[in-house]
Protein backbone atom coordinates (compact mmCIF):
# COMPACT_ATOMS: atom_id res chain seq x y z
CA UNK A 1 0.00 0.00 0.00
CA UNK A 2 2.95 2.30 0.92
CA UNK A 3 4.89 1.28 -2.63
CA UNK A 4 1.23 1.96 -4.24
CA UNK A 5 1.34 5.72 -2.55
CA UNK A 6 4.95 6.51 -3.33
CA UNK A 7 4.13 5.26 -6.89
CA UNK A 8 1.30 7.61 -7.19
CA UNK A 9 3.17 10.49 -5.56
CA UNK A 10 5.89 10.40 -8.44
CA UNK A 11 3.41 9.61 -10.92
CA UNK A 12 2.00 13.33 -9.99
CA UNK A 13 5.56 14.45 -9.70
CA UNK A 14 6.31 14.01 -13.65
CA UNK A 15 2.97 14.76 -14.41
CA UNK A 16 3.01 17.94 -12.67
CA UNK A 17 7.02 18.79 -14.52
CA UNK A 18 5.76 17.78 -17.59
CA UNK A 19 2.77 20.13 -17.40
CA UNK A 20 5.28 23.13 -16.20
CA UNK A 21 7.39 21.84 -19.59
CA UNK A 22 4.81 22.24 -21.42
CA UNK A 23 3.50 25.32 -20.14
CA UNK A 24 7.33 27.21 -20.29
CA UNK A 25 7.07 25.58 -24.27
CA UNK A 26 4.06 27.26 -24.81
CA UNK A 27 4.99 30.40 -23.22
CA UNK A 28 8.49 31.39 -24.59
CA UNK A 29 9.85 31.34 -28.08
CA UNK A 30 13.04 32.05 -29.39
CA UNK A 31 13.99 33.68 -32.29
CA UNK A 32 17.02 34.51 -34.73
CA UNK A 33 17.76 38.15 -36.71
CA UNK A 34 20.53 38.23 -38.82
CA UNK A 35 20.35 41.66 -39.76
CA UNK A 36 22.25 41.96 -43.55
CA UNK A 37 22.06 43.27 -47.08
CA UNK A 38 20.17 41.54 -49.69
CA UNK A 39 19.77 42.93 -53.09
CA UNK A 40 15.89 43.44 -54.04
CA UNK A 41 14.62 44.96 -57.89
CA UNK A 42 11.58 47.52 -57.19
CA UNK A 43 10.57 50.08 -59.95
CA UNK A 44 12.88 48.24 -62.43
CA UNK A 45 15.73 49.04 -60.04
CA UNK A 46 18.04 47.19 -58.27
CA UNK A 47 20.09 47.91 -55.42
CA UNK A 48 21.19 46.35 -51.87
CA UNK A 49 19.07 46.99 -48.40
CA UNK A 50 19.54 45.98 -44.99
CA UNK A 51 16.86 43.41 -43.65
CA UNK A 52 16.35 40.44 -41.34
CA UNK A 53 17.25 37.33 -42.33
CA UNK A 54 17.16 38.26 -46.12
CA UNK A 55 13.38 39.61 -45.91
CA UNK A 56 11.47 42.16 -46.79
CA UNK A 57 9.34 43.32 -45.02
CA UNK A 58 11.09 41.05 -42.45
CA UNK A 59 9.82 38.11 -39.94
CA UNK A 60 6.43 38.19 -38.36
CA UNK A 61 6.84 37.34 -34.30
CA UNK A 62 4.27 35.64 -32.71
CA UNK A 63 3.00 35.20 -29.50
CA UNK A 64 0.09 34.99 -26.79
CA UNK A 65 -1.05 37.81 -23.96
CA UNK A 66 1.68 37.26 -21.21
CA UNK A 67 4.32 35.71 -23.28
CA UNK A 68 8.15 36.23 -23.35
CA UNK A 69 9.61 35.81 -26.04
CA UNK A 70 13.47 35.72 -27.08
CA UNK A 71 15.12 37.60 -30.14
CA UNK A 72 18.78 36.85 -31.02
CA UNK A 73 20.08 39.52 -33.09
CA UNK A 74 22.87 39.01 -35.11
CA UNK A 75 24.34 42.16 -36.65
CA UNK A 76 25.78 40.98 -40.14
CA UNK A 77 25.59 44.55 -41.89
CA UNK A 78 27.81 47.74 -42.09
CA UNK A 79 26.14 49.53 -39.95
CA UNK A 80 24.87 50.10 -36.22
CA UNK A 81 21.68 48.75 -35.51
CA UNK A 82 19.10 48.80 -32.82
CA UNK A 83 16.10 46.72 -33.19
CA UNK A 84 13.17 48.15 -31.22
CA UNK A 85 9.45 46.14 -30.45
CA UNK A 86 7.03 49.08 -31.61
CA UNK A 87 3.66 48.54 -28.84
CA UNK A 88 5.24 46.19 -26.34
CA UNK A 89 5.02 48.10 -22.23
CA UNK A 90 8.23 45.67 -21.51
CA UNK A 91 6.85 45.98 -18.06
CA UNK A 92 10.14 47.25 -16.02
CA UNK A 93 12.67 45.85 -18.26
CA UNK A 94 13.61 49.05 -20.62
CA UNK A 95 17.08 47.18 -21.57
CA UNK A 96 15.33 45.47 -24.63
CA UNK A 97 13.44 48.41 -25.55
CA UNK A 98 16.07 49.47 -28.47
CA UNK A 99 15.93 53.12 -28.88
CA UNK A 100 20.27 53.31 -30.01
CA UNK A 101 21.74 55.53 -26.64
CA UNK A 102 18.20 55.74 -24.97
CA UNK A 103 18.53 52.40 -23.42
CA UNK A 104 21.05 50.67 -24.89
CA UNK A 105 24.09 51.18 -27.13
CA UNK A 106 23.79 49.57 -30.88
CA UNK A 107 24.34 46.57 -31.98
CA UNK A 108 28.24 46.77 -33.89
CA UNK A 109 28.63 45.22 -37.04
CA UNK A 110 29.77 41.73 -36.15
CA UNK A 111 28.10 41.61 -32.97
CA UNK A 112 24.96 40.58 -31.25
CA UNK A 113 22.37 40.91 -28.49
CA UNK A 114 19.88 38.54 -26.69
CA UNK A 115 16.69 40.80 -26.36
CA UNK A 116 13.87 39.54 -24.21
CA UNK A 117 10.52 40.89 -24.94
CA UNK A 118 7.83 41.00 -22.55
CA UNK A 119 4.13 40.99 -23.16
CA UNK A 120 2.09 41.82 -20.98
CA UNK A 121 -1.21 44.20 -21.78
CA UNK A 122 -0.42 43.76 -25.57
CA UNK A 123 -3.06 41.87 -27.85
CA UNK A 124 -3.79 42.36 -31.39
CA UNK A 125 -1.37 43.63 -34.09
CA UNK A 126 1.87 45.59 -33.05
CA UNK A 127 5.36 45.62 -34.90
CA UNK A 128 8.96 45.73 -34.83
CA UNK A 129 10.98 47.77 -36.94
CA UNK A 130 14.81 49.12 -36.58
CA UNK A 131 15.24 52.61 -34.64
CA UNK A 132 18.96 53.77 -35.12
CA UNK A 133 19.39 56.27 -38.01
CA UNK A 134 17.25 55.70 -41.15
CA UNK A 135 17.29 51.47 -41.71
CA UNK A 136 13.70 51.28 -40.21
CA UNK A 137 13.15 52.26 -43.85
CA UNK A 138 13.30 48.31 -44.50
CA UNK A 139 13.96 46.86 -41.46
CA UNK A 140 10.22 45.97 -40.21
CA UNK A 141 7.91 43.28 -39.40
CA UNK A 142 4.97 42.32 -38.03
CA UNK A 143 4.11 40.85 -34.24
CA UNK A 144 0.87 39.08 -33.60
CA UNK A 145 0.29 38.56 -30.38
CA UNK A 146 -3.03 36.44 -29.54
CA UNK A 147 -5.53 36.27 -27.03
CA UNK A 148 -4.23 34.13 -24.15
CA UNK A 149 -4.67 30.58 -24.80
CA UNK A 150 -7.93 29.29 -24.23
CA UNK A 151 -9.65 32.70 -25.14
CA UNK A 152 -11.04 33.82 -28.45
CA UNK A 153 -11.20 37.46 -30.19
CA UNK A 154 -13.81 39.55 -29.39
CA UNK A 155 -15.34 39.14 -32.76
CA UNK A 156 -16.04 36.38 -35.28
CA UNK A 157 -13.12 33.86 -35.97
CA UNK A 158 -11.71 35.12 -39.39
CA UNK A 159 -11.18 32.85 -41.79
CA UNK A 160 -7.71 34.02 -42.90
CA UNK A 161 -5.63 36.31 -41.38
CA UNK A 162 -3.20 38.63 -43.67
CA UNK A 163 -0.55 40.91 -42.92
CA UNK A 164 -0.74 44.25 -44.54
CA UNK A 165 2.82 46.68 -44.13
CA UNK A 166 2.44 49.71 -45.68
CA UNK A 167 6.27 51.89 -46.22
CA UNK A 168 8.31 53.47 -48.62
CA UNK A 169 10.66 52.85 -51.28
CA UNK A 170 13.66 54.82 -52.24
CA UNK A 171 15.54 54.26 -55.46
CA UNK A 172 18.61 55.26 -53.94
CA UNK A 173 20.50 54.07 -51.29
CA UNK A 174 18.46 55.23 -48.06
CA UNK A 175 21.80 55.66 -46.07
CA UNK A 176 23.14 58.28 -48.95
CA UNK A 177 19.39 59.95 -48.37
CA UNK A 178 19.73 60.09 -44.90
CA UNK A 179 23.52 61.32 -44.93
CA UNK A 180 22.68 64.38 -47.65
CA UNK A 181 19.70 65.20 -45.83
CA UNK A 182 21.50 65.54 -42.66
CA UNK A 183 24.36 67.00 -44.25
CA UNK A 184 22.40 69.96 -46.49
CA UNK A 185 20.03 70.84 -43.27
CA UNK A 186 16.89 71.32 -45.64
CA UNK A 187 14.18 68.64 -45.88
CA UNK A 188 15.15 64.63 -47.08
CA UNK A 189 14.43 63.36 -51.08
CA UNK A 190 10.93 62.46 -50.50
CA UNK A 191 10.45 58.61 -51.45
CA UNK A 192 9.45 57.07 -54.68
CA UNK A 193 7.16 55.10 -53.98
CA UNK A 194 4.82 53.78 -51.34
CA UNK A 195 4.47 50.10 -50.83
CA UNK A 196 1.72 47.39 -49.67
CA UNK A 197 3.92 44.10 -48.30
CA UNK A 198 7.00 45.48 -49.94
CA UNK A 199 5.80 45.95 -53.50
CA UNK A 200 4.83 49.33 -55.10
CA UNK A 201 1.94 47.23 -57.17
CA UNK A 202 2.47 43.64 -57.47
CA UNK A 203 1.05 42.54 -54.51
CA UNK A 204 -1.65 39.64 -54.61
CA UNK A 205 -4.22 38.49 -51.72
CA UNK A 206 -6.24 35.72 -53.29
CA UNK A 207 -9.69 35.50 -51.13
CA UNK A 208 -12.23 33.00 -51.42
CA UNK A 209 -16.15 34.25 -51.87
CA UNK A 210 -18.38 35.22 -48.35
CA UNK A 211 -15.06 34.74 -46.11
CA UNK A 212 -14.17 37.38 -43.62
CA UNK A 213 -10.45 38.15 -43.28
CA UNK A 214 -8.73 39.57 -40.78
CA UNK A 215 -5.96 42.29 -42.26
CA UNK A 216 -3.38 42.89 -39.85
CA UNK A 217 -2.44 46.62 -40.75
CA UNK A 218 0.84 48.53 -40.21
CA UNK A 219 1.99 51.85 -41.45
CA UNK A 220 6.15 51.21 -41.24
CA UNK A 221 6.17 54.21 -43.31
CA UNK A 222 9.03 56.86 -42.67
CA UNK A 223 7.26 59.82 -43.32
CA UNK A 224 3.92 59.46 -44.88
CA UNK A 225 0.33 59.36 -42.92
CA UNK A 226 -1.68 56.82 -45.35
CA UNK A 227 -5.50 56.74 -46.23
CA UNK A 228 -6.13 52.96 -47.16
CA UNK A 229 -9.59 51.44 -49.23
CA UNK A 230 -10.37 48.55 -51.40
CA UNK A 231 -12.58 49.21 -53.85
CA UNK A 232 -16.34 48.06 -53.41
CA UNK A 233 -15.51 46.83 -50.07
CA UNK A 234 -16.04 47.83 -46.14
CA UNK A 235 -12.80 47.40 -43.06
CA UNK A 236 -14.32 46.71 -40.12
CA UNK A 237 -11.56 47.94 -37.36
CA UNK A 238 -11.72 46.08 -34.31
CA UNK A 239 -8.32 46.87 -32.87
CA UNK A 240 -5.55 49.18 -32.87
CA UNK A 241 -2.10 49.63 -31.44
CA UNK A 242 -2.16 46.28 -29.79
CA UNK A 243 -5.77 46.83 -28.12
CA UNK A 244 -9.38 45.97 -29.30
CA UNK A 245 -12.06 48.79 -29.90
CA UNK A 246 -15.85 48.75 -30.76
CA UNK A 247 -16.41 47.69 -34.42
CA UNK A 248 -16.25 50.59 -36.74
CA UNK A 249 -17.32 50.31 -40.17
CA UNK A 250 -15.47 52.60 -42.69
CA UNK A 251 -14.65 52.82 -46.69
CA UNK A 252 -11.78 54.29 -46.40
CA UNK A 253 -9.21 54.25 -43.20
CA UNK A 254 -6.04 56.59 -41.92
CA UNK A 255 -3.44 54.94 -40.21
CA UNK A 256 -0.38 57.20 -39.04
CA UNK A 257 3.18 55.95 -39.29
CA UNK A 258 3.78 53.74 -36.01
CA UNK A 259 0.52 52.47 -35.78
CA UNK A 260 -1.35 49.20 -36.09
CA UNK A 261 -4.95 48.87 -37.12
CA UNK A 262 -6.91 45.40 -37.00
CA UNK A 263 -9.34 45.70 -39.80
CA UNK A 264 -11.99 42.67 -40.77
CA UNK A 265 -12.43 41.86 -44.48
CA UNK A 266 -15.97 40.65 -45.86
CA UNK A 267 -15.51 39.39 -49.21
CA UNK A 268 -19.15 39.62 -50.29
CA UNK A 269 -18.91 41.27 -53.96
CA UNK A 270 -19.00 39.84 -57.23
CA UNK A 271 -16.50 37.57 -57.89
CA UNK A 272 -13.53 39.28 -59.67
CA UNK A 273 -10.75 41.88 -59.14
CA UNK A 274 -10.33 44.61 -57.06
CA UNK A 275 -7.45 47.22 -55.81
CA UNK A 276 -6.81 48.54 -52.86
CA UNK A 277 -4.87 51.41 -52.54
CA UNK A 278 -2.88 53.89 -50.23
CA UNK A 279 -1.47 57.14 -50.84
CA UNK A 280 -0.59 60.19 -48.60
CA UNK A 281 -2.59 62.48 -46.23
CA UNK A 282 -0.64 65.86 -46.42
CA UNK A 283 -2.11 68.87 -44.61
CA UNK A 284 0.94 71.13 -45.49
CA UNK A 285 1.07 72.79 -48.91
CA UNK A 286 4.66 74.02 -48.01
CA UNK A 287 6.09 70.40 -47.57
CA UNK A 288 7.47 67.99 -50.20
CA UNK A 289 5.64 64.61 -50.10
CA UNK A 290 5.39 61.18 -51.94
CA UNK A 291 2.39 62.33 -53.79
CA UNK A 292 1.94 58.68 -55.48
CA UNK A 293 -0.31 55.61 -54.79
CA UNK A 294 0.56 52.46 -54.40
CA UNK A 295 -1.48 49.52 -55.31
CA UNK A 296 -2.38 45.51 -54.80
CA UNK A 297 -5.19 43.46 -55.68
CA UNK A 298 -7.84 41.55 -53.70
CA UNK A 299 -8.32 38.73 -56.19
CA UNK A 300 -11.59 36.23 -55.63
CA UNK A 301 -10.63 32.68 -56.05
CA UNK A 302 -12.37 32.00 -59.39
CA UNK A 303 -14.02 28.18 -59.67
CA UNK A 304 -14.43 28.18 -63.30
CA UNK A 305 -10.82 29.17 -64.07
CA UNK A 306 -11.76 31.09 -66.86
CA UNK A 307 -9.68 34.66 -66.95
CA UNK A 308 -11.56 37.60 -65.24
CA UNK A 309 -12.67 39.81 -68.72
CA UNK A 310 -12.32 43.46 -66.87
CA UNK A 311 -9.70 45.13 -65.22
CA UNK A 312 -9.44 45.68 -61.20
CA UNK A 313 -11.44 48.31 -59.73
CA UNK A 314 -9.97 51.57 -58.31
CA UNK A 315 -11.09 52.33 -54.86
CA UNK A 316 -12.27 55.47 -53.62
CA UNK A 317 -9.52 57.64 -51.55
CA UNK A 318 -9.50 60.71 -49.96
CA UNK A 319 -7.58 64.05 -51.92
CA UNK A 320 -4.15 64.37 -50.25
CA UNK A 321 -4.84 67.20 -47.89
CA UNK A 322 -8.86 65.91 -46.69
CA UNK A 323 -8.29 67.10 -43.11
CA UNK A 324 -11.17 65.89 -42.33
CA UNK A 325 -11.83 62.77 -43.64
CA UNK A 326 -8.10 61.99 -41.69
CA UNK A 327 -9.54 63.07 -38.42
CA UNK A 328 -12.72 61.76 -38.58
CA UNK A 329 -11.34 58.21 -38.87
CA UNK A 330 -8.89 58.93 -35.61
CA UNK A 331 -11.92 60.53 -33.86
CA UNK A 332 -14.37 57.27 -34.49
CA UNK A 333 -12.14 54.84 -32.83
CA UNK A 334 -12.99 54.14 -29.20
CA UNK A 335 -12.02 51.30 -26.78
CA UNK A 336 -14.13 47.43 -26.49
CA UNK A 337 -14.21 48.76 -22.49
CA UNK A 338 -16.00 45.51 -21.83
CA UNK A 339 -16.11 43.01 -19.16
CA UNK A 340 -13.84 40.94 -20.60
CA UNK A 341 -11.73 43.59 -21.62
CA UNK A 342 -11.67 46.90 -19.16
CA UNK A 343 -10.01 49.55 -19.96
CA UNK A 344 -8.80 51.72 -16.51
CA UNK A 345 -8.98 55.95 -17.39
CA UNK A 346 -6.83 57.87 -15.43
CA UNK A 347 -9.38 59.70 -13.50
CA UNK A 348 -6.73 61.38 -10.37
CA UNK A 349 -4.29 63.50 -12.36
CA UNK A 350 -1.40 64.43 -10.34
CA UNK A 351 0.76 66.26 -12.68
CA UNK A 352 -0.40 67.86 -16.05
CA UNK A 353 2.25 68.64 -18.75
CA UNK A 354 1.67 71.16 -21.90
CA UNK A 355 3.97 70.88 -24.56
CA UNK A 356 3.85 71.91 -27.73
CA UNK A 357 6.25 70.71 -31.09
CA UNK A 358 7.49 72.79 -33.73
CA UNK A 359 10.22 72.98 -36.61
CA UNK A 360 12.43 75.49 -36.65
CA UNK A 361 15.27 77.22 -38.52
CA UNK A 362 18.97 78.30 -37.88
CA UNK A 363 21.67 80.52 -39.62
CA UNK A 364 24.34 78.74 -41.40
CA UNK A 365 27.50 80.72 -42.37
CA UNK A 366 26.76 82.36 -45.49
CA UNK A 367 23.35 81.05 -46.04
CA UNK A 368 24.66 77.60 -46.81
CA UNK A 369 22.15 75.19 -46.02
CA UNK A 370 19.24 74.35 -48.04
CA UNK A 371 16.44 75.42 -45.48
CA UNK A 372 14.28 77.75 -46.11
CA UNK A 373 16.37 81.06 -47.13
CA UNK A 374 19.71 79.18 -46.57
CA UNK A 375 18.96 78.09 -42.92
CA UNK A 376 19.38 74.94 -41.46
CA UNK A 377 15.67 73.10 -40.24
CA UNK A 378 15.35 71.47 -36.74
CA UNK A 379 12.32 70.25 -34.88
CA UNK A 380 11.79 70.15 -30.67
CA UNK A 381 8.99 69.04 -28.82
CA UNK A 382 8.33 73.15 -28.20
CA UNK A 383 4.58 74.87 -34.02
CA UNK A 384 4.58 72.66 -36.51
CA UNK A 385 3.40 73.34 -39.82
CA UNK A 386 2.07 69.50 -40.49
CA UNK A 387 0.43 67.23 -38.75
CA UNK A 388 2.21 64.65 -36.84
CA UNK A 389 2.33 61.08 -35.17
CA UNK A 390 3.45 60.79 -31.70
CA UNK A 391 4.72 57.89 -30.08
CA UNK A 392 5.40 57.49 -26.48
CA UNK A 393 7.89 54.80 -26.21
CA UNK A 394 6.17 54.28 -23.15
CA UNK A 395 3.73 51.49 -23.78
CA UNK A 396 5.48 49.52 -26.14
CA UNK A 397 7.57 51.27 -24.94
CA UNK A 398 6.35 51.61 -21.62
CA UNK A 399 3.02 53.10 -21.05
CA UNK A 400 0.00 53.14 -23.27
CA UNK A 401 -1.62 56.46 -23.24
CA UNK A 402 -5.77 56.77 -23.78
CA UNK A 403 -6.24 59.43 -26.35
CA UNK A 404 -9.04 61.49 -24.43
CA UNK A 405 -9.71 64.53 -27.76
CA UNK A 406 -7.94 64.65 -30.77
CA UNK A 407 -9.05 68.33 -29.97
CA UNK A 408 -9.44 69.44 -33.60
CA UNK A 409 -7.38 72.61 -34.46
CA UNK A 410 -7.13 76.33 -33.14
CA UNK A 411 -5.13 76.88 -29.30
CA UNK A 412 -6.36 74.45 -26.31
CA UNK A 413 -9.22 75.99 -23.79
CA UNK A 414 -8.17 74.20 -20.16
CA UNK A 415 -11.79 75.62 -18.95
CA UNK A 416 -14.16 74.40 -22.15
CA UNK A 417 -11.91 71.50 -23.88
CA UNK A 418 -11.95 69.56 -20.85
CA UNK A 419 -15.82 69.41 -20.64
CA UNK A 420 -15.57 67.12 -24.29
CA UNK A 421 -12.85 64.55 -22.57
CA UNK A 422 -14.09 60.97 -23.57
CA UNK A 423 -13.68 59.54 -20.05
CA UNK A 424 -15.48 56.11 -20.83
CA UNK A 425 -13.83 54.66 -23.70
CA UNK A 426 -11.35 56.40 -24.80
CA UNK A 427 -8.77 54.41 -27.69
CA UNK A 428 -5.90 52.64 -26.12
CA UNK A 429 -3.34 54.24 -28.25
CA UNK A 430 0.77 54.21 -28.31
CA UNK A 431 1.35 56.33 -31.36
CA UNK A 432 -1.18 59.52 -31.34
CA UNK A 433 -1.41 62.10 -34.63
CA UNK A 434 -1.42 65.72 -33.57
CA UNK A 435 -3.55 67.89 -36.29
CA UNK A 436 -2.00 70.64 -37.53
CA UNK A 437 -2.43 73.93 -35.51
CA UNK A 438 -4.05 71.51 -33.10
CA UNK A 439 -3.77 69.83 -30.25
CA UNK A 440 -4.08 66.05 -28.80
CA UNK A 441 -5.42 65.74 -24.68
CA UNK A 442 -3.73 62.19 -23.76
CA UNK A 443 -3.41 60.52 -20.25
CA UNK A 444 -0.84 57.69 -18.89
CA UNK A 445 0.20 56.24 -15.79
CA UNK A 446 3.61 56.82 -15.00
CA UNK A 447 3.27 53.04 -13.51
CA UNK A 448 6.37 51.68 -15.53
CA UNK A 449 10.14 52.23 -14.29
CA UNK A 450 13.06 53.30 -16.85
CA UNK A 451 13.70 56.12 -19.36
CA UNK A 452 11.38 56.15 -21.99
CA UNK A 453 12.28 57.78 -25.52
CA UNK A 454 8.95 60.08 -26.37
CA UNK A 455 8.97 61.87 -29.79
CA UNK A 456 7.76 62.24 -33.33
CA UNK A 457 7.34 58.90 -35.96
CA UNK A 458 7.53 60.98 -38.84
CA UNK A 459 11.71 60.28 -39.33
CA UNK A 460 12.28 63.54 -40.54
CA UNK A 461 11.11 64.90 -37.99
CA UNK A 462 12.62 62.78 -35.28
CA UNK A 463 16.63 63.39 -37.25
CA UNK A 464 15.35 66.91 -36.96
CA UNK A 465 15.47 66.67 -32.71
CA UNK A 466 11.86 65.96 -32.57
CA UNK A 467 12.13 63.80 -29.07
CA UNK A 468 12.83 63.87 -25.46
CA UNK A 469 13.17 61.04 -22.88
CA UNK A 470 10.16 60.35 -19.75
CA UNK A 471 12.32 59.06 -16.84
CA UNK A 472 9.73 56.86 -14.24
CA UNK A 473 11.57 56.50 -11.06
CA UNK A 474 11.58 53.26 -9.24
CA UNK A 475 8.49 53.11 -6.48
CA UNK A 476 8.46 51.58 -3.33
CA UNK A 477 7.91 48.19 -3.93
CA UNK A 478 9.61 45.64 -5.48
CA UNK A 479 7.01 45.55 -8.44
CA UNK A 480 7.60 48.61 -9.01
CA UNK A 481 11.02 48.38 -9.44
CA UNK A 482 13.49 48.23 -12.40
CA UNK A 483 14.10 44.62 -13.45
CA UNK A 484 18.20 43.64 -13.38
CA UNK A 485 19.64 44.53 -16.64
CA UNK A 486 20.88 41.38 -18.81
CA UNK A 487 24.51 40.47 -18.41
CA UNK A 488 26.09 41.36 -21.87
CA UNK A 489 24.13 44.84 -23.31
CA UNK A 490 25.70 45.69 -26.21
CA UNK A 491 28.92 48.16 -25.43
CA UNK A 492 29.45 51.80 -26.77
Amino acid sequence: MLSGKRNSASALQILSLLLLFLHCQASSHNYHFVVKEATYTRLCSTKEILTVNGKFPGPVLQAHKGDTIYVNVHNNGRYNITIHWHGVKQPRYPWSDGPEYITQCPIQPGHKFKQKIIFSEEEGTIWWHAHSDWSRATVYGAIIVYPKRGASYPFPQPHEEVPIILGQWWKRDVMEVFEEFVRTGGDPNVSDAHTINGQPATFKLFVDENKTYLLRMVNAAMNSILFFSIANHNLTVVGADGSYTKPVTRDCITISPGQTLDALLLTNQQVGQYYMAARAYSSSPAVAFDNTTTTAIVQYNNRNSTPFSSPPILPYLPYYNDTNAAFNFFDSLRSLANEDHPIDVPKNITTRLISTVSVNTFPCPNNSCEGPNGTRLAASMNNISEDLPLILQTPKRGTKVKVFDYGGFGNFDQDKDPLNYNLVDPPHRNTVTVPISGWTAIRFKANNPGVWFLHCHLERHLTWGMNTVFIVKNGKHKEEKLLPAPQEMPPC
